[in-house]
């Protein structure tokens, strides 16, 4: 499956389909009757896209155990537990529950190289990094996009540690990630083949991880 280029979507209803069986709705926060009306408009949509999950009303740490590989749920790893605290930079996103993403690609060619190297490339093509979010949403619609050694990582997303007093915004050194549990370590063997929410360092370089983005 090459995924270098933008990746064709499944079509935006089945995307919703996807995302409902999932048990979607029953996670969001606040009052779903938005995020009904939101599953409702997108539906009447004519042109396509990724059907992407706002972090205001979905929280990662609630999404990943929706995600199924292998008849096995998703998870997010122990020493991530502050997951819900990445949060996008630097992009802007509609003030609605579910929004469409344009010319998304999971970034095959931006295999080994790293999150920092990784924004300047994406940028300089004018297009931007995808958040948590939507590379959860992304899965959620169509797991396929997880392959054993085509992962991706989502470096839209980050935590802030701290602002120093000039204004200069320090981030935590982990990138969210998503890819296939081996079953080792402290994910235990009963996960192997598991869909798997992690992190990588962001000067570090994967060579089976690739970078998604997408059009601004």
């Amino acid at each position: 499956m090459d995924r270098s280029a933008s990746t064709p979507m499944r079509p935006v209803a089945e995307q919703l389909d996807a995302l409902e069986r999932a048990g979607v709705l029953a996670r969001a926060h606040g009052d779903r009757t938005d995020v009904r009306a939101a599953f409702r408009a997108l539906r009447a949509e004519k042109t396509g896209g990724l059907v992407a999950l706002h972090p205001h009303w979905f929280a990662a740490s609630a999404l990943a155990p929706l995600l199924s590989l292998n008849a096995q749920p998703g998870f997010v790893v122990e020493d991530m537990i502050d997951v819900d605290e990445f949060t996008p930079v630097g992009i802007e996103i509609p003030n609605t529950p579910l929004y469409l993403v344009r010319q998304v690609s999971r970034g095959d060619d931006l295999r080994n190289v790293s999150p920092e190297e990784a924004i300047i490339r994406i940028e300089a093509s004018h297009r931007r990094p995808l958040t948590l979010q939507e590379g959860l949403s992304w899965a959620l619609g169509d797991p396929a996009i997880i392959e054993p050694n085509y992962c991706f990582m989502t470096i839209g997303s980050r935590k802030v540690k701290r602002v120093r007093p000039s204004g200069e915004t320090i981030y935590d050194a982990r990138t969210p990630a998503l890819w296939v549990s081996s079953g080792t370590g402290r994910d235990g063997i009963e996960r192997r083949g598991a869909p798997k929410l992690g992190w990588c360092w962001w000067g570090n370089r994967h060579t089976w991880l690739d970078i998604a983005s997408a059009a601004r």
